[in-house]
């Protein structure tokens, strides 16, 4: 028995195999079955961080925990045809995903941020700019997709080399990659090394990847938040930031996307016995949009659509402002990405005492602000128009 157990992989060894091979699969599938599918893309990009990670982890793991040798009775050249595909597989395991990585991080024309799993946001490379460019972009698709083809390659030799031992006269291969969890199997497993540091190395690289890009963005988007900003002397009006706020929400891909701007702040000069003298300047820091889905709210600062990094304001004016029955119309002046564009705004004024409680709407259309115009200039996967629901509360100062 002890002698079998030296022939077997160990137990992480086995479940790394498994769970690298199914990933495989499942994600191969995926590749050829994912175009205008926008869930299928990104749930592929997370397949294939997830296969890079447990590479990593099973290399680490290989190179303290050696595998069982070769059964005897296989020839030189079988030796050397294992020791190759096997060699192969690792080099793949690791080139493919850096390769759809890099793929991702130089897309020109449909820049959309991977999101592992819709949960974490999984940063692009850096230092590829000169590869982002239809020429660029094309070579390095073009090699992934070969890549993808030598890998079923390799599993068809993979599985063909095993079926064909397990089968012949030789002694059987396959049971060692066979999960055995009887506790004479247990008693007689070689003791393995490396169960802390090995998860524990990958673990920091992962997290390192991860965090350190979201750090540095939170540190400069903490630049444009506003606290307490001083508003002008004309002001008679004093924002209530907690009550108040600006929603949006719109369709994608079929279905409702909502989202709102956590740092915004208000000038407002407006007598309700003079309504058309009135004015408001509203100042909205782009970088602090938050979505339903981390997606969202991750390509919304991206450069193709409010570009948060170089335009990290956005301006609002509104102003002619007319009393017709008891709603008030008026116009307001949008400023984004130092696009300007007049639309319609209607609000409603209920008064509490000094407290003006203001409920108003408007819709807004992304092409004349230059938004998703490169991905997607005809609206098939976001509508153009997008719903604006504004409400303020503010307490009159004068």
């Amino acid at each position: 028995m002890l002698d079998d157990a030296r022939r077997r992989y160990t137990i992480i060894a086995i479940m790394l195999h498994w769970l690298i091979a199914l990933a495989i699969v499942f994600m191969l599938w995926l590749g050829w079955n994912m175009d205008q599918n926008e869930a299928r893309y990104q749930l592929h990009k997370s397949l294939g961080i997830t296969i890079l990670v447990l590479t990593i982890a099973r290399t680490g793991w290989r190179l303290l925990n050696p595998p069982p040798a070769l059964p005897a009775g296989l020839s030189n050249i079988e030796q050397l045809a294992s020791r190759t595909v096997h060699i192969a597989f690792y080099a793949l395991l690791l080139l493919m995903p850096l390769s759809g990585w890099l793929l991702v991080s130089t897309s020109y024309d449909f820049d959309v941020p991977t999101v592992l799993y819709g949960t974490l946001v999984w940063p692009d490379l850096p230092f590829v700019g000169g590869l982002t460019n239809e020429a660029g972009h094309s070579a390095v698709k073009t090699a992934h997709e070969s890549m993808s083809k030598l890998m079923v390659f390799l599993l068809v030799l993979h599985i063909g080399g095993a079926l064909k031992h397990q089968l012949s006269a030789e002694s059987g291969i396959i049971h060692r990659m066979i999960p055995d969890f009887s506790k004479t199997a247990i008693a007689a497993s070689q003791p393995a090394r490396g169960r802390i540091i090995v998860p524990a190395a990958t673990g920091v690289l992962f997290a390192a990847i991860v965090l350190l890009p979201q750090i540095s963005g939170n540190f400069r988007s903490g630049a444009h938040q506003s606290g307490d900003r001083p508003v002008s002397t004309d002001s008679n009006w004093a924002l209530d930031k907690t009550a108040s706020f600006i929603k949006f929400s719109g369709q994608h891909d079929g279905e409702t996307y909502t989202g709102q701007f956590n740092d915004w702040y208000a000038d407002i000069v407006f007598d309700l016995d003079r309504p058309q003298s009135g004015i408001a300047r509203v100042t909205v820091n782009t970088a602090s949009v938050e979505t339903n889905k981390t997606m969202y709210t991750t390509t919304l600062a991206a450069p193709e659509w409010f570009n948060s990094a170089a335009n990290p304001e956005a301006r609002i004016t509104i102003m002619d402002i007319s009393l017709a029955g008891n709603a008030y119309r008026a116009t307001a002046k949008i400023e984004i990405k130092d696009r300007e564009l007049d639309v319609p705004f209607e609000f409603s004024i209920t008064m509490d005492g000094d407290i003006a409680n203001v409920t108003g709407q408007t819709v807004l259309s992304r092409q004349p602000f230059d938004l998703g115009q490169t991905s997607d200039p005809d609206g098939d996967w976001v509508d153009e128009d997008v719903s604006v629901d504004v409400f303020v509360r503010a307490s009159r100062t004068r």
